[in-house]
C-alpha cells in the first residue's frame, strides 16, 4: 500500500514493479556506434485509474481513487510517452518536455511544489534541452535527452531506507532538482527498475546505479552491494560500466532485475530470480544474480527479441513475429500457466 498522504516512506518494499523499455537505435559499420534515437511520433491523450490519494492520476487532490479510466486533461493531446513510478508518474510531449506528478517527499518529481494541490497537477521539469525518453522507479525518474545526455532526479531506496541518488561525501543525497548523470561518453537509452537505473551509451556499453542488494547493478559481488561494504555509497551511486563480452544494444529493467540483448542478439540479465524470472534455470539459476548471465530460457526458443517488460517477480518478452512470451510466478493471473 502507498504511504498516505505527506507522509514519508519506510524502506524499499514489494510494490508495482516498474520498467522502462530502451530506445530504438541504428548501428553503423564497423566499430558499435548507437545513434541517440528520436522521441516517439506518435502523439495522444494519457488515460489515468487506480490509486490516487498523492496525485500520481493528475486527476486533482480530490480524486483519491478512480475505478475507471479518465482523461489526465491537464497534460494536452500531445504527449508521446508515459511511465508510472511507485507514487508519481512521468510524461513526455512531442517538444520534447517532461512533466510530472504525484508524490515528493524526495524529490520524485524534479520541481518544487509547496502543498498537495501543486504535486497532483502536471507540471513541466527544468532540462537544459528537449528529452527524448523518460523512465520512473519507485522515487526516482530519469531522462534522456537529445544531447545524449542523462539527467536523473529523486532518490533510490534499499533495505535500510533512502539510500538518495549523487554521493556527498560519505553518504548519500535526494536530489529533487535534475542532475546530470556523467557515463563519461554519450547516452542513447535509459531503463528505471525500482531502485536502479540502466543506461545504454553509444558504444554499447551498460551503465548501473542504485540499489544492488538483489544483483540487479550486474557489477558488485553479493558482499559489495551494500552501503555497508568498503567502499559504501561510492560503488552504488556513482553510475559504472558493467562487464559484458559483446556490447549491448537493448537495455530493460524490472523491479529488482536487469535485462540486456547484446549485439549478437544474446539475452542477458542479473538480479533477482528467485522464480526463474530471469529466465536463468537449471545449474545457473539462484535467487539472485549478481553478474551478467545468458538467459537459456531465452535461447532455447530461438526468437529474435524486440522487447522486455518486466514486473517484480514475472516478466514478458516479445520477439519478432510478435509472439508474447511469459516466465516467473505466475499466481494472481500474471500469466497463463497452463501454457494454452
Amino acid at each position: 500500500m502507498p504511504a498516505a498522504r505527506g507522509t514519508k516512506r519506510a524502506a524499499s518494499k514489494s510494490s508495482a514493479a516498474t520498467a522502462a523499455t530502451g530506445a530504438k537505435n541504428k548501428k553503423k559499420r564497423g566499430a558499435i556506434q548507437w545513434e541517440i534515437p528520436s522521441a516517439p511520433k506518435k502523439r495522444g491523450r494519457v488515460l489515468a485509474c487506480g490509486q490516487g490519494d498523492v496525485g500520481q492520476l493528475g486527476l486533482g487532490e480530490d480524486v483519491i481513487e478512480a475505478t475507471k479510466f479518465k482523461y489526465v486533461t491537464a497534460l494536452g493531446d500531445k504527449i508521446v510517452d508515459v511511465y508510472a513510478g511507485g507514487m508519481h508518474t512521468i510524461a513526455l510531449d512531442s517538444s520534447g518536455k517532461v512533466w510530472t506528478f504525484g508524490c515528493n517527499d524526495e524529490g520524485a518529481l524534479g520541481r518544487a511544489t509547496s502543498g498537495d494541490g501543486e504535486e497532483g497537477a502536471p507540471a513541466a521539469v527544468a532540462l537544459p534541452a528537449p528529452a527524448v525518453a523518460v523512465a520512473a522507479g519507485d522515487s526516482h525518474s530519469a531522462a534522456l535527452l537529445d544531447t545524449g545526455d542523462v539527467y536523473a532526479w529523486g532518490a533510490f531506496r534499499d533495505s535500510h531506507g533512502s539510500m538518495g541518488l549523487v554521493v556527498r561525501g560519505r553518504e548519500g543525497k535526494s536530489c529533487r532538482e535534475p542532475v546530470h548523470v556523467d557515463i563519461g561518453e554519450t547516452a542513447v537509452a535509459i531503463a528505471s527498475g525500482g531502485d536502479h537505473l540502466v543506461i545504454l551509451s553509444s558504444s554499447g556499453g551498460v551503465y548501473t546505479m542504485g540499489c544492488g542488494e538483489q544483483g540487479q547493478l550486474g557489477r558488485l559481488s553479493q558482499r559489495s552491494a551494500t552501503r555497508d561494504a568498503r567502499q559504501g555509497f561510492s560503488a552504488l551511486l556513482v553510475p559504472s560500466k558493467v562487464t559484458l563480452k559483446a556490447g549491448g544494444s537493448r537495455v530493460w529493467a524490472g523491479y529488482h532485475a536487469t535485462f540486456v540483448l547484446d549485439t549478437n542478439d544474446k539475452m542477458f540479465a542479473w538480479g533477482l530470480n528467485n522464480y526463474g524470472q530471469l529466465g536463468i534455470t537449471g545449474e545457473k539459476r539462484k535467487t539472485a544474480i549478481f553478474t551478467p548471465t545468458e538467459c537459456d530460457a531465452f535461447s532455447r526458443l530461438s526468437s529474435t527479441w524486440r522487447s522486455v517488460a518486466a514486473g517484480q517477480h514475472h516478466s514478458l518478452a516479445l520477439d519478432a513475429a510478435g509472439r508474447v512470451y511469459a516466465i516467473g510466478r505466475c499466481e494472481y493471473g500474471r500469466y497463463d500457466c497452463t501454457g494454452t
